[in-house]
């Protein structure tokens, strides 16, 4: 009796099981794991820091001037959002087109290396992107932030594309990063928000120096303080990828210099941007909320310290060096998120 019960459940077992394989969409999985691979593609940590980036941005030129704020232009804040995203999209995209042996080895999760999205996919992908994003632009931001928009895109290309390939370049890089990422997305993204608000946008120079009017320091300060620390992030992104990059013969700094000396080049300069943030709030009390910016820059360059600290304890293994530059990329969204209000 007891083997027949047995016998029963382990029938009745096996038919829902049977039940259930037959159950199971083959196209909603080919759906499901073509959506999987096209987030991998985009860089999901980059798109986050687009996306922080623009909307505090926005949200700060709004709160210097909430009299004009108008439920009409929440709209077009989301198209330029999406434009902004799609350019993302093009130069993780192309990057990764033009990686497959290196993130073979380095990156094997990425869609294209694991095989999980073809080449061609890959390409369609880009293309759309890129016209999709410049279209929004030319329709809604008109000729000068457009114009900046395919500045953005040509070098995102000339990074990764032969002949140009850029990114076997250490200085050329790091220069095209902290230039994209840096000033054309903050600077760009406070432009189109005035303009969309009806303002001009105002600089003043200084002695050698441009500034922003003392409505719009923050600005200025947010412009430097990114570009600074997409410099940052140029350096710091090859730290883990050093063997791929000597087998592939891409000249980085990490590769010249060693990892422990660029982790603490990363960390020196960092350091040093949120030494000047604290500066800045002490000799510009009319441009900032000193009692925000300072204890927040501090906790977040006590948090810097201590991360390089075990960094160095671990003795610069693979799995901490990822730590360490997912790090600086929370440090990253941290500053958006904290600029706003400062």
């Amino acid at each position: 009796m007891n083997d027949e019960k047995a016998s029963s459940v382990q029938i009745s077992v096996q038919a829902c099981a049977q039940a259930g394989a037959a159950g199971s969409d083959p196209l909603l999985n080919k759906v499901s794991d073509f959506k999987d691979a096209c987030w991998r593609f985009l860089r999901p940590h980059t798109i986050r820091g687009t996306t922080l980036g623009s909307i505090a941005l926005v949200v700060r030129a709004l709160i210097e001037n909430s009299n004009l704020i108008k439920w009409s232009l929440l709209l077009k804040a989301f198209s330029g959002l999406l434009a902004l995203l799609c350019g993302n999209g093009y130069i993780v995209g192309i990057n990764q087109i033009y990686d497959i042996g290196i993130d073979k080895v380095n990156k094997p999760y990425l869609p294209i290396a694991s095989g999980d999205l073809s080449v061609g996919s890959a390409w369609l992908l880009v293309l759309g992107f890129a016209v999709t994003g410049l279209s929004i632009v030319a329709a809604n931001f008109g000729p000068f932030i457009t114009s900046l928009y395919c500045l953005g895109l040509f070098l995102g290309t000339i990074y990764s594309v032969p002949p140009f390939r850029m990114k076997r370049f250490p200085v050329a890089a790091f220069l095209i990063i902290a230039t994209v990422r840096g000033f054309l997305l903050n600077f760009g993204v406070y432009y189109a928000t005035r303009a969309a608000l009806g303002l001009p946008f105002e600089w003043r120079q200084v002695s050698l120096l441009i500034y922003i009017n003392e409505v719009t320091s923050p600005v200025a300060f947010i412009t430097t303080f990114v570009t600074i620390f997409a410099l940052v992030i140029a350096i710091t992104k090859d730290l883990p990828d050093v063997e791929g990059d000597r087998k592939f013969q891409i000249s980085t700094l990490a590769t010249k210099l060693g990892v422990r000396n660029i982790a603490f080049l990363g960390s020196g300069l960092l350091l040093m941007n949120y030494v000047g943030s604290i500066s800045a709030a002490l000799f510009m009390p009319q441009a900032f909320r000193r009692g925000l910016m300072i204890p927040a820059h501090l906790i977040l360059a006590i948090g810097l310290v201590f991360q390089a600290w075990l960094l160095e304890q671990e003795n610069y293994t693979k799995e901490a060096i990822s730590g360490y530059y997912r790090f600086i990329w929370n440090l990253f969204y941290a500053e958006y998120i904290i600029f706003p209000f400062i």
